[in-house]
């Protein structure tokens, strides 16, 4: 389609810089490594990569809590490096995306340095401050996302600050206008450097109710986890006041004028609220607010072809002219081979599962690793970084296993680094390496790659509405349709073979003829569909 803005479709390939490829040896990935990889990352098909942060941090939670947005902290490179990234990716027709966190700081952060010293300095009013109840405790009963109380006493200000995290990551007031100057400051500053777009991490965080007023409890049938697991004491209330506040669309806007000014910039925000879908609508509604977003409704324990045509139905019926990004893993969540194919997933699924993905309406994200088929590591108490883990243990691990080190060769390491990694590279990984598959035709890799290249030729999938049918219980499927093409798309999603005849609705679409170069087997006999075990079928349908 003629002057369509190059994010809609794209497939964005995130990048977890701690583990993509050590350069220096000293055992955790950086912005070099990043560089020495773009020809493999090129190679996949994907139009961006959106590198999760790599700021200078105390690293407490691993860079999302930033005490410098200026600054690429020394473990990564420099801000040469990083504009050597940028204009290498740029050279391959890759896009950059860097993760943007706003809502918060780190507590080493010399605005919160400043802001803790007393109720009177120029940035008193930057964080969220509040006085004790009478009794001395916090202020409500918010609280945070990685455990406990969402309120720290300062003994500096006797004031309790607020945050929806660690208690070394502070929230911001982005109810003080300056603040809010000052953020947009901080993300201009990597506009200018000519990053294509920003991934706004927890951007229905910025601001809190101003009263301060208490959660309602949730019922225990109705508390599910997203981001964090049902036995969580943060799923145990309706986040109605500490999050996704009326305010914080006009700060969208704000974004949005920014992003205009820096024409073919787009914003991607991550959604986490009471209502993902409805607030992923709202927030990308019109021209003033963002792009696009995504949630964690995809990147959930539930998996099923229902489950996932009730999810997208869903958003796609308040989203209006929105547009959105799917993701079916990530940093935060299991490797979804293991989250939604267990112990003994197959690596036909890994395949059936990227192809699914890149066929829903939308912009797709896409987890390092996915192109491999990689599975949830195992790992040890004593081997635990991640502080979400460690104080959730042993009912919730964290996310280690999901960020080890990318396997390049099947050698000491994956092929990661020349000493100890940050974390261990698991025994199961190594046969799944890039040297390994790289040249196996049938791999995992050269599937995603062989797809991503055919899906680049149809426009019903960058750009086509969706429309789902009935086929039956294991089978997810729906036309993708443009003026000039419907494309007709069915995933087997379980271990089965399936044969099913094509419903009355659906042949009444019109001439179904198959088509080729996608890779899966998939085959209509008559009226009948025959599908083997994570197996996939695709045809054009004509009047």
């Amino acid at each position: 389609m003629q002057n369509t803005p190059w994010w809609r479709g794209a497939i964005i390939y995130q990048v977890y810089p701690r583990s993509l490829m050590d350069s220096n040896g000293d055992g955790v990935g950086d912005i070099a490594g990043i560089i020495d990889k773009l020809d493999y990352i090129a190679s996949l098909g994907v139009d961006a990569i959106w590198v999760s942060p790599f700021f200078r941090s105390p690293m407490k939670d691993f860079g999302y809590d930033i005490s410098d947005y200026r600054d690429v902290d020394p473990l990564f490179g420099t801000l040469d490096d990083i504009d050597r990234l940028i204009a290498e990716a740029h050279k391959r027709d890759i896009r950059l995306i860097i993760d943007q966190v706003l809502s918060h700081t780190s507590d080493q952060h010399a605005w919160f340095q400043e802001s803790r010293e007393s109720k009177d300095n120029l940035k008193a009013d930057w964080y969220v401050w509040a006085d004790p109840s009478e009794d001395g405790t916090p202020p409500n009963n918010w609280l945070a996302i990685f455990g406990g109380c969402a309120w720290e006493w300062e003994p500096r200000r006797e004031q309790y600050y607020l945050h929806n995290f660690l208690k070394s990551q502070p929230d911001l007031n982005f109810h003080n206008p300056d603040v809010r100057a000052a953020i947009l400051a901080e993300v201009e500053f990597w506009l200018k450097r000519g990053v294509d777009g920003l991934r706004l991490d927890a951007i229905n965080f910025c601001f809190h109710d101003k009263q301060l007023r208490n959660n309602p409890a949730k019922p225990a049938a109705e508390r599910k986890g997203r981001g964090f697991s049902e036995d969580n004491p943060y799923a145990f209330q309706r986040h109605l006041f500490d999050n996704t506040q009326p305010e914080n669309l006009e700060f969208m806007q704000e974004i949005r004028c920014l992003m205009d000014r820096y024409p073919g910039t787009v914003t991607l925000g991550e959604i986490s609220s009471e209502d993902s879908l409805a607030t992923m609508a709202e927030y990308t509604q019109g021209d003033k607010r963002l792009h696009m977003t995504y949630s964690f409704e995809l990147l959930s324990e539930e998996f099923s072809a229902a489950y996932i045509r009730h999810t997208v139905e869903t958003l796609e019926q308040g989203l209006g002219e929105g547009w959105p990004c799917w993701a079916i893993g990530n940093h935060d969540v299991a490797r979804v081979l293991s989250r939604w194919g267990g112990d003994s997933a197959s690596p036909a699924l890994a395949k059936v599962l990227n192809a699914m993905l890149f066929s829903l309406r939308g912009s797709i994200c896409s987890y390092q690793g996915e192109e491999l088929g990689l599975t949830e590591a195992n790992i040890d108490q004593h081997q635990l970084q991640d502080p979400y883990g460690i104080a959730f243990w042993p009912r919730f691990k964290g996310r280690d296993g999901c960020r080890t080190p990318m396997p390049w060769s099947n050698g000491v390491a994956g092929g990661f680094t020349d000493s100890s990694p940050w974390l261990p590279v698991p025994q199961e990984h190594l046969a799944r390496a890039v040297s390994i598959q790289d040249d196996a035709p049938d791999s995992v890799l050269n599937a995603y790659r062989t797809f991503t290249d055919w899906r680049k030729q149809q426009p019903a999938l960058l750009w086509g509405d969706i429309k789902f049918y009935d086929l039956g219980e294991n089978l997810l499927a729906f036309t993708r349709a443009t003026s000039e093409q419907t494309l007709l798309a069915v995933f087997n999603l379980s271990s089965q073979s399936v044969s099913t005849e094509c419903t009355r609705a659906l042949c009444d679409e019109g001439e179904i003829t198959p088509v080729s170069g996608h890779g899966f087997s998939g085959q209509l006999q008559e009226d009948t569909l025959l599908l083997a075990p994570f197996d996939a079928y695709f045809a054009a349908l004509t009047r």
